[in-house]
């Protein structure tokens, strides 16, 4: 397995907790402020969080370098403690992987436990690599904020009956039944999921060893040292998950194994349903285990299992295990060299916009600052408006590669260097570059994009003379005051 990335994030170096390598979070992040929690805890990935500033419409992203067309468990966790004012309830927020909304964060009855919130899914690295952002919604309060952040490449098979192309899974429960310690995780579990305890008085546990292997999802042997079993020869019926759903798709894997000493001459075979409808007929259970598991199931509510023993069958029915998750619906994602580009464009500004990571244009209310995307299946940037934004740097000539953009308005920051080439830019028409430091000439490309209407370049430093193919340009409102070394054409 390849190492996982553990990220402590608000940390100020490296370290080791637990028998593993944590980074801190300085080379995944560009925004935020670390900060240390006021509260006493024991875990040290605890101590401290980053945290973001509360700004509507705006995503903060860690961005984590993977192996295209992996898939990874995305674990994150969220410790108040505080960091916000005691007096301050834990803010609630969205969390998105790239493009994609994966789920609100709501710390608020977690934290009045003591207790951390943690949040797991599963996610196909659709490119190089994945992004994990927070980001304020109309009932965040104060600045949300994270404590960790882990992802953990998955072995090929694991949950591979899901379309990963269309969707993620979000963790909802995953439970050792019959199990009442602390929870099982790394190393009984090499991709380190974690399997709470879950233990109902009327059932026995079956602490004999089992040897199980091969098992589909790759569960943990030590999940089968216990279960939950009838004590007799009856039906076992128990609410799980422990509680109610929201009305969704979800995908359930159930694990099953008994020791071999149990067996004898008899026989454990039983239907499973789940609220009154049979999810898998005549199961039997051997030594050897077996797991079922249904892609595609939709729940809401409270959620009843039965296992129900056929006739002939001379053992009562057990189940040691079980994974439910949500099915999270993708968003689109921006068209590859539009990102490209954009990434480039950051690149050459010395101070771009602080949410300038992750999708530029998805989910669709938290694009990035100044870019504004179409709508459909192929998602393009069609506008950047980085007016009065405080930029220094220079416009990189990949902006030629926005081949989508209508309107380019960069007016009143601190950009120099050259005009690029915008001739590819067909759609474009207006361009604002005015109250920056641009040099050189005024490129006469622009007299070829066919519907520009608005060509602002007043108050620069552009020299030479204005192309004569823009003066002549039918409806183009062109303005070039303010460059003194700028020269009209002879008539």
């Amino acid at each position: 397995m390849r190492e996982p990335i553990l990220i402590d994030c608000g940390a100020s170096s490296s370290s080791v907790i637990g028998g593993r390598q944590w980074q801190s979070d300085d080379n995944f992040v560009s925004s935020g402020t670390p900060k240390k929690i006021s509260d006493q805890v024991v875990d040290e990935i605890l101590f401290t969080v980053r945290s973001f500033p509360l700004n509507l419409d705006r995503k903060f992203c860690y961005v984590m370098s993977v192996s295209r067309g992996w898939k990874y468990i995305i674990r994150t966790t969220y410790y108040y403690g505080g960091v916000n004012g005691k007096d301050t309830l834990p803010p609630v927020f969205d969390q998105i992987v790239d493009g994609s909304f994966w789920s609100v964060v709501n710390t608020t009855a977690d934290y009045a436990d003591g207790l951390a919130s943690y949040y797991e899914g599963v996610f196909l690295a659709q490119g190089k690599s994945i992004s994990v952002c927070i980001a304020s919604n109309s009932y965040t309060s104060s600045d949300p904020f994270i404590s960790a952040l882990e992802l953990v490449r998955l072995d090929g098979t694991l949950y591979n009956s899901t379309d990963f192309n269309s969707f993620g899974l979000s963790l909802v429960a995953r439970h050792a039944f019959g199990y009442s310690g602390p929870i099982i995780r790394f190393p009984d579990d090499q991709f380190d999921r974690f399997w709470e305890p879950y233990s109902l008085n009327s059932t026995v546990p079956n602490n004999r060893k089992l040897e199980v292997s091969g098992f589909w999802n790759l569960p943990p042997s030590r999940i089968f040292n216990t279960d939950l079993r009838a004590t007799s020869v009856q039906p076992l019926e128990f609410t799980w998950p422990p509680m109610p759903l929201t009305k969704a798709i979800y995908y359930i894997a159930l694990y099953f194994a008994h020791d071999s000493d149990s067996l004898g001459d008899g026989s454990r075979v039983f239907d499973v349903s789940i609220n009154g409808i049979t999810y898998y007929r005549e199961l039997s259970v051997t030594p050897a285990g077996a797991v079922i598991f249904a892609s595609k199931w939709p729940l809401e509510g409270l959620t009843t299992l039965t296992l129900s023993p056929r006739s002939g069958s001379n053992l009562p029915p057990l189940i040691n295990g079980g994974e439910m998750f949500q099915l999270i619906p993708l968003g689109g994602k921006t068209l590859v060299r539009d990102v490209t580009a954009l990434n480039a464009i950051k690149s050459s500004f010395e101070n771009a916009p602080v949410d300038w990571n992750g999708d530029p244009c998805m989910p669709k209310n938290y694009s990035w600052s100044g870019v504004t995307c179409s709508e459909g299946p192929r998602i393009r940037v069609v506008a950047l408006n980085l007016t009065n934004m405080a930029l220094s740097g220079s416009l990189a000539p990949e902006v030629s590669k926005l081949t989508a953009l209508s309107s380019i308005w960069l007016g009143n920051n601190s950009l120099s260097g050259s005009i690029p080439d915008f001739s590819s830019l067909k759609l474009l028409e207006s361009v604002h570059l005015e109250d920056n430091r641009f040099s050189g000439n005024i490129p006469p490309f622009f007299g070829g994009v066919p519907h520009l209407r608005e060509l602002f370049l007043q108050n620069n430093n552009l020299t030479g003379q204005v192309p004569s193919n823009l003066l002549q340009k039918p409806g183009l409102d062109l303005r070039t005051s303010g460059n003194p070394f700028l020269t009209q054409p002879p008539r």
